[in-house]
């Protein structure tokens, strides 16, 4: 059998699938709690070894992603925030990463102690449009030069003075990478370069910078962060589909939304947004989630207006014990239904963000009429029962106070397999059984 193992650790589990790579089969699967109190390979190794056991097979390859030890953190500068500095962000959250900061303009001495501040894995270094503004990245190079700064640097802005930039930063020992302007022009953001570098910096500097493992082997096996593998599986499933679609992932600590639209007539025009507009976008909610973040949920469906009259104070107690026990598993039907009500408000919230523009950074929101499949994935939508898992997603394509256009005529999946991680993971050597799998098991 011709197969692959394609495995994501995650912040409290890994999950291993094991894929037919001729028929684009699910075969075997399983999870294992992610040790990363000990070493992350004793658990991926324990749920790889249940997975392939459970699929009867032996020695296959592996394709890894993880954002164990907190994922990719990210900060960007910019030139000034509702141009570069945004596009930046945006193609940040394109690469899989939380970006944790942002600044614009020439850093000073307060800048640089507040971008030390928030402990960035990788600087996203940008500014200026290919032979606009120069000064202000000039600037800011040569202050991350000055100040002997040794977090790994993408430099993606003003093709005109990136090759005498890049020499500097190397010079002063800077862990330096260069890739193409993020927005070559007003108006046209170009993801795809800079998405890569920030990529191969976190796997050549990041993930064996977490200290997740001893030894080489982790770092070896990862190919992308998880979030990014997960963009990338959304993006064959669009091509795939042929139209657009879009994705809401409740974890944990964050829920993530990702869309892919297809560009059409609203790429130009009047409205035009001057940091482009990124077709396939991704945002992060930090506020929400099923356990770190269940209090901001509550607070922001609050905020909204979601809750039922009484309705706050309860959830609120339940939200916390959740909070303060991130281990926490719903037992009886009281813990479950609260569960279900939090992973609820958690996508509707992060939807209306998304859609708005508020999550995106883009001033016309985005378009999601046209989404034609909204897929759910998290671990409480997986493990809930079907009709359960449904209603979350009802909720969200019936939000009629959101502030958004819903979707005409979208049909609602949950991705109970976990396949869109495993499809990014195979999209690039097996594409074939990347989208193969997916039609299979959210499309067919």
């Amino acid at each position: 059998m011709n197969v692959a193992v394609c495995a994501d650790v995650g912040s409290t589990y890994t999950k291993a699938a094991v894929v037919d790579l001729d028929g684009g089969r699910l075969v075997g699967a399983a999870s294992a709690p992610t040790t990363v109190g000990t070493d992350v390979l004793h658990g991926l190794d324990a749920a790889v070894g249940a997975a392939t056991a459970s699929a009867g097979v032996g020695d296959v390859p592996w394709y890894v992603c993880s954002s164990a030890g907190g994922g990719l953190r990210l900060a960007v500068i910019g030139y000034e925030p509702l141009v570069t500095a945004q596009a930046g962000r945006r193609v940040g959250l394109s690469a899989g990463a939380n970006v944790v900061h942002v600044a614009a303009g020439r850093l000073g001495a307060a800048d640089l102690s507040a971008l030390r501040a928030a402990r960035p894995d990788v600087v996203l270094l940008v500014g200026g449009t290919d032979g606009g503004d120069a000064d202000t990245l000039t600037h800011n190079a040569t202050r991350l030069a000055r100040a002997r700064w040794r977090v790994p640097v993408v430099l993606a802005g003003n093709a005109d003075v990136r090759a005498d930039l890049h020499a500097v930063l190397v010079a002063a020992g800077v862990p330096v990478t260069a890739a193409d302007n993020v927005l070559p022009r007003i108006g046209v953001l170009a993801p795809a370069p800079a998405r890569a570098a920030i990529r191969e910096v976190f796997l050549r500097h990041v993930i064996g910078g977490k200290r997740l493992s001893r030894g080489t082997r982790f770092a070896r096996l990862v190919r992308a962060a998880t979030p990014d593998a997960v963009l990338t599986g959304v993006e064959v499933l669009a091509d795939t589909l042929g139209g657009d679609l879009a994705v809401v992932d409740v974890g944990g600590a964050t829920t993530d939304v990702y869309s892919v639209l297809t560009p059409d007539e609203r790429d130009s025009g009047p409205g035009q947004e001057v940091a482009g507009t990124l077709w396939r976008a991704r945002t992060v909610e930090g506020d929400l989630g099923m356990r770190w973040s269940a209090p901001g949920v509550v607070r922001a469906a609050a905020e909204e207006r979601l809750l039922d009259p009484g309705e706050e104070g309860p959830l609120a107690e339940a939200a916390a014990v959740r909070a303060a026990d991130p281990g926490f598993l719903a037992a009886g039907d009281a813990e479950r239904a609260a569960d279900r009500r939090i992973a609820t408000l958690a996508a509707t919230v992060a939807l209306r963000r998304h859609a708005r523009g508020a999550a995106t950074g883009e001033r016309a929101g985005r378009d999601l009429r046209e989404v034609r499949l909204l897929v759910g994935s998290g671990g409480v939508l997986r493990h809930a029962e079907a009709g359960h898992a449904a209603a979350v997603l009802d909720a969200v394509l019936t939000d009629h106070a959101g502030g958004w256009p819903l979707p005409r005529a979208a049909r609602p999946v949950v991705d109970v397999d976990y396949v869109l991680a495993a499809a990014g993971l195979l999209a690039d050597e097996h594409p074939g059984a990347a989208a193969a799998v997916l039609r299979q098991h959210l499309t067919g």
